[in-house]
């Protein structure tokens, strides 16, 4: 739903956007409902002679434009329907969406893209085809300048919005300031290639605006991606945009009219949430003044001087300063040099010291605020504009701040100098008006501003559009929007009586009876009750008068209150007051029974009312009476009445027994009794007090007859109701009986040794079985759990009163004695674990042969592991000689028998694999395991040779065995050792110098091993570790700021690459692009100019160039601390590939390969399975114990945004 106009009500909560799309229509569309003046209106000019009609769409042959007519069709909704929100359906539809595509979350800017490029190819024939040109297309300049020739490189690019950079950057005029004013120079080992001059030279890169459009958007990038985390995440940092905005510093031309370049802010977009999810919705400006809230004016701030200004404590705002100063000289006028030296006289600090810092260079700043300060060409001279007054703002925070505090939002040239700019948040569930100082809110935060919509300050609205919501609307549209809403009002109507009127059943107190303790009527129901429909928003006077006006017999007063029925009648709860309030202020609902009467007496009998005396229909059972006070044997059951707050001791009045003992049947289901008795102490509580209810059975017992209890005979006696706890006991030890479970009675202090013997005595079981039995817990999955020590009470064993016990074969173990399961493997299936009972004292090693002999293992080839908290394989027990209580094993825990002995304290057990670089793009050596060739003593080392073909990107990785090696030898040590290995022998290594060695991660080399002479341990490798070998032509010696690089040339006219090569890389002078490009140039020999490079990422398929031009900095900028390719986004290490391409044979523009675009088409594929088997899979681990982590709910696949248009060429 989209929120529509319903400015023109006083009313502020209105339905908004409930996504992206509504915010976008209403920011981006007609410039929203208040604010219409760009899109909405270019549309209503197009009229059903060019776009076709909406009634012809199903028609063959006719060239009906759909989208444009639904988006006007939706505008003149937002406008003039006459309803709280419109629906976006249809418009969507049209789109060709889904109901699957219209839920799925997307960003604005891709919506915001895609709708225009629907548009100008809905409008492809029309004259309207250029519109969203006209209205948003602008163009930027790129020019590259020769130091040398002056020759100027341009190039021109087109934009309908402009994206600007959020990280690292303080707000919108900062970050334009970075991209259009300040250049980029090439030089040193960077320099740029002059065609003119045909040599390398250095150079200045620069950009400028070259056309404006009437409208700019900005967006802002927001979301950026970690890839140390490798997770995507939303900047939340403070970014300012101002009001109003001069480009004038960012654009080629500048001799046009100031008013050319000035931009005013009419529409925000704001997010809230994270990157991967969120909510839209949109602040507009109110331009049309189509809205009526009306702001409280704020008083005018005095004018002050610059000694007002040294008056105060703290001077945070330089445009105030730097005003003051002008305000002083003559005609404002003023050198730059000379404001700076009279600033520092004025202030006794320098403007470097105080405010270059958070607002950059003095000339800069005055250049940014042109619409204060007008600068001289030369930028040598300043003078301040007349046309704004100093404003006092002591609550100044930065440059852009400022701007939201001066007359930016009107328009120059508007006759109307006292109209207050209105702005609107239009969200969900409400639109609101907001004041101009409120958008400064969404600067920073998880909610901030998304994308921002400006609109040139000279465009004038026409007298005639402000407050007309009727303005430019189609007459077409104007007549079904006038039928619409007539019909909205018929249904209003009808909708109004369904939902407004009442039914109420008046009940006549002179038509009632008092009697058996409730009100019943005098004669039927239908003529002592009244039905009457209200209208709940009228008050309760007015319904007494309507009453009156029915019932003309009526005299006195007339008391209203609230009756209900009850089993004993009818009862008054609450007399009604407050004749000045409405029905649903006095709490009356829809079909109450209102009582009439005079508020004392019904029948000339005095009326109790309220929820204390509510009357109460009870059982009582008794025995019958003779006429000389004796008791016959029959029992006589009959109901009676009593007040909710009568003593329990008014029970006798309904027996002919004077006194004697009252039983209360307690039981909590229907056809069972728990009779308890009250004792004589309690006969003065209330029958409230005592619980009793509607349909509550009271037993009188007669003192002097205790031998002939009327108690049935399977009812129990029970003295009180703390004394009710119950332990279920069920029957597991495989012997038949007759019951398969029995509650046995107990309290938290019951030892557990009673309950099981009266278990066995219920359940009739073999009385051997008090000797060899025991009682274990059942949890709620129906697992039995470590049994109950005999000796215990079920306080001490945490057994709950209710909960369910098992009689199971087997004693209990002792307090010296552990329970454990255990289980075989790592991967535990529930239900499947074996039970031992071992003593605590019971090294590791015993405990291992115990449970290998009671599974009918045999070996030594075992050891054992904990679980940990998430039922999985946890840390081996490595000390075979520890007890079990030493290593904190208790009863109920679950060990595991894992296959593989553990190696000795101090020594490493890895698996060694031999590894065959290859390529991205790649090509096998040969199809067999990378053996060595037989010839001699020599071998192909692959990592710097080979032939060309497609291969995995993993490599090749051939396991060559198992191998338990000291953690004080040394890598050369391991090298030599793994020669040995039965595989490894057909390599014929040479020598271990001539061994590369890595750590294996994710099924490829990892981290480089470099000292031979290193202990393993300092390599801090851990038990899991994998080591692989890569052989080599000749010795290596790695320095530790070597970096050992695979560099891989491109074959030109093909998507492959060449062999392999060798990189050593010395990092000593840094990690910069500039370097690593020099050097590939010199291993290939050629120019470095003549050369591109990426880095290849194969978990992604992925490459990434690497680009000196980006890692280039201004000279202002060159103190800071230089970019590296160790960081974001290269991450630079050991190992890498690295593609080349020759440009002097090559100009293709990327460097993947055919196998990287099947690669990534596999990882979608994949990607798309799991989610589709997640749900499968919680399904079924949903009916048994998971033995894994809970999985966090996945995240859906990101899928693309497109709008389906038909073909109007």
């Amino acid at each position: 739903m989209v929120w529509r106009r319903g400015l023109t009500r006083a009313s502020g909560e209105r339905p908004g956007p409930a996504w992206g799309r509504g915010a976008l229509l209403d920011g981006v569309g007609g410039c929203g409902p208040v604010s219409r003046a760009g899109l909405e209106e270019a549309l209503f000019s197009l009229g059903p002679e060019e776009l076709g009609s909406l009634e012809d769409k199903d028609k063959p042959d006719a060239k009906v434009r759909i989208i444009p007519l639904q988006l006007q069709r939706l505008f003149a909704q937002l406008l003039l329907l006459d309803q709280e929100a419109a629906s976006t359906v249809e418009l969507t539809n049209s789109f060709g969406w889904t109901s699957d595509e219209e839920m799925r979350q997307h960003d604005v800017q891709e919506l915001n893209r895609i709708l225009f490029s629907a548009l100008e190819t809905s409008l492809i024939g029309t004259s309207g085809h250029d519109l969203i040109n006209r209205l948003y297309h602008g163009t930027i300049v790129n020019q590259i300048v020769c130091n040398e020739c002056k020759n100027i490189s341009e190039q021109q690019e087109d934009f309908l919005d402009l994206t600007v950079a959020v990280k690292n950057v303080s707000g919108l005029e900062d970050a334009l300031w970075n991209m259009y004013v300040e250049e980029e120079v090439f030089d040193y080992d960077n320099l740029y290639h002059c065609g003119t001059c045909d040599r390398l030279v250095k150079a200045a890169k620069s950009a400028k605006l070259r056309k404006l459009p009437p409208f700019l958007t900005v967006s802002l990038l927001r979301f950026n991606f970690d890839f140390v985390k490798c997770e995507r995440y939303k900047e939340t940092s403070s970014y300012t945009f101002p009001l109003r905005i001069n480009l004038k510093p960012f654009c080629e031309q500048s001799e046009l009219d100031d008013l050319e370049y000035v931009y005013d802010l009419f529409s925000v977009i704001i997010h809230k949430g994270g990157c991967y999810g969120g909510h839209y919705h949109v602040y507009i400006k109110d331009v049309d003044h189509l809205g009526n809230w009306e702001f409280k004016e704020e008083k005018s701030k005095p004018d002050v001087n610059l000694k007002t200004l040294q008056n105060e404590e703290e001077i945070d705002d330089p445009l105030m300063i730097l005003q003051a100063v002008l305000l002083q000289e003559e005609n404002n006028l003023i050198t730059v040099d000379q404001l700076g030296q009279k600033l520092l006289k004025k202030m006794g600090i320098s403007w470097n010291k105080k405010y270059r810092k958070q607002h950059g260079p003095l000339r800069k700043f005055l250049q940014l605020h042109s619409q204060l300060f007008l600068l001289s060409s030369d930028g040598s001279t300043v003078s301040l504009l007349k046309s704004h007054p100093v404003q006092a703002n002591s609550n100044y925070q930065s440059t852009n701040q400022q701007s939201f505090q001066m007359l930016a939002s009107e328009a120059p040239g508007s006759s109307d100098s006292t109209a207050c700019p209105h702005w609107f948040d239009i969200n969900d569930s409400r639109v609101q008006p907001i004041k101009e100082k409120d958008i400064e809110q969404q600067f920073q935060g998880k909610e901030s501003a998304y994308m921002l919509f400006y609109r040139k300050s000279k465009l004038q609205r026409p007298p005639e559009a402000l407050a007309n919501p009727r303005y430019r609307v189609p007459c077409h549209l104007l007549k079904e929007m006038d039928a619409a809403n007539i019909e909205l009002k018929v249904k209003r109507a009808e909708c109004d009586s369904a939902n407004n009127d009442f039914e109420l059943h008046l009940h006549l107190g002179p038509r009632y009876r008092f009697f058996n303790g409730a009100l019943h009527p005098v004669t039927s129901q239908a003529e002592s009750v009244w039905d009457l429909t209200f209208d709940k928003r009228k008050t309760l006077g007015d319904l007494r008068q309507s009453i009156f006006q029915l019932l003309e017999f009526w005299e006195g007063d007339m008391i209203l209150s609230i009756a209900k029925h009850v089993p004993a009648g009818l009862h008054i709860y609450q007399t009604l007051d407050g004749d000045e309030l409405t029905l649903c202020e006095v709490d009356i609902a829809d079909g109450e029974d209102i009582f009439v009467w005079n508020g004392m007496e019904v029948g000339g009998v005095q009326i109790e009312t309220g929820i204390g005396c509510e009357p109460l229909l009870l059982n009582v059972l008794h025995w019958e009476s003779s006429g000389e006070g004796t008791t016959h044997g029959r029992v006589i059951e009959s109901p009676h009445v009593f007040p909710a707050n009568a003593e329990v001791g008014t029970v006798f009045t309904a027996a002919p027994t004077p006194a004697g003992m009252v039983l209360v049947n307690r039981a909590r289901s229907a056809g069972e009794e728990s009779w308890t008795a009250i004792p004589q102490a309690d006969m003065k509580t209330t029958f409230r007090e005592q619980g009793l209810r509607d349909g509550s059975s009271i037993l009188i017992q007669p003192s002097h007859n205790e031998e002939s209890s009327l108690l049935p005979k399977q009812g129990k006696w029970i003295n009180g109701m703390h004394e009710i706890h119950w332990i279920q006991v069920k029957n597991l030890c495989q012997l038949e009986s007759e019951e398969k479970q029995v509650e046995i009675s107990a309290t938290i202090h019951t030892v557990v040794f009673d309950i099981r013997i009266k278990a066995i005595k219920e359940l009739k079981l073999m009385k051997e079985l008090a000797e060899n039995s025991c009682l274990r817990p059942i949890d709620r999955n129906g697992k039995l759990l470590c049994p109950v020590p005999d000796g215990s009470t079920l306080k001490e064993a945490e057994v709950k009163m209710g909960s369910s016990l098992g009689l199971c074969l087997g004693k209990a173990p002792t307090s010296s004695q552990l329970f454990l399961f255990f289980a075989m493997g790592t991967n535990i299936q529930p239900g499947t674990e074996m039970e031992v009972i071992v003593e605590e004292t019971l090294s590791v090693g015993d405990c291992l042969k115990i449970m290998l002999e009671k599974s009918g293992l045999s070996g030594d080839a075992w050891h054992l592991r904990k679980t940990d908290w998430c039922y999985e394989a946890g840390e081996p027990l490595c000390e075979e000689n520890a007890t079990l209580q030493e290593l904190k094993i208790c009863s109920g825990d679950t060990l595991l028998l894992v296959e593989g002995k553990l190696p000795l304290p101090g020594v490493l057990k890895m698996p060694i694999w031999w590894y065959q670089p290859r390529g991205p793009s790649g090509h096998w050596e040969s199809q067999d395991q990378p053996h060595s060739s037989s010839q001699g003593n020599g071998w192909r080392a692959s990592g710097t040779q080979g032939a060309a073909g497609h291969v995995p990107a993993e490599g090749s990785l051939s396991y060559l065995g198992d191998m338990e090696i000291s953690e004080d030898a040394a890598l050369v040590d391991l090298k030599f050792q793994a020669r040995a290995l039965a595989p490894s022998s057909e390599l014929a290594v040479p020598a271990p110098a001539l061994l590369r060695a890595w750590t294996v991660e994710s099924r490829r080399p990892g981290r480089l091993l470099r000292a031979d002479r290193q202990q393993l341990k300092e390599y801090k490798l851990g038990r899991r570790a994998a080591i692989c070998l890569e052989p080599l032509q000749e010795e290596e010696r790695l320095g530790p700021q070597d970096v050992l690089l695979r560099t891989r040339m491109r074959i030109p006219g093909e998507r492959a690459y060449a062999p392999a090569v060798d990189l050593v890389w010395d990092t000593a002078r840094g990690w910069t692009a500039g370097s690593l490009r020099q050097k590939v140039a010199d291993l290939y020999s050629l120019p470095v100019e003549k050369i591109e490079i990426a880095k290849y990422f194969p978990e992604k398929f992925e490459w990434l160039p690497i680009s000196s031009w980006n890692q280039q900095m201004t000279k202002r900028k060159k103190k800071k601390k230089q970019d590296t390719l160790q960081g974001a986004p290269y991450y630079l290490k050991d190992g890498d590939t690295i593609g080349v391409k020759n440009l002097l044979v090559d100009d293709s523009e990327d460097f993947s390969t055919a196998r990287d675009d099947a690669g990534r088409d596999e990882q979608e594929q994949l990607a798309h399975g799991k989610a589709g088997s997640r749900e499968v899979l919680c399904a079924q681990s949903s009916d048994v114990v998971s033995s894994a982590v809970t999985p966090v709910r996945p995240r859906g696949p990101e899928a693309s945004l497109s709008i389906h248009v038909g073909s109007f060429r």
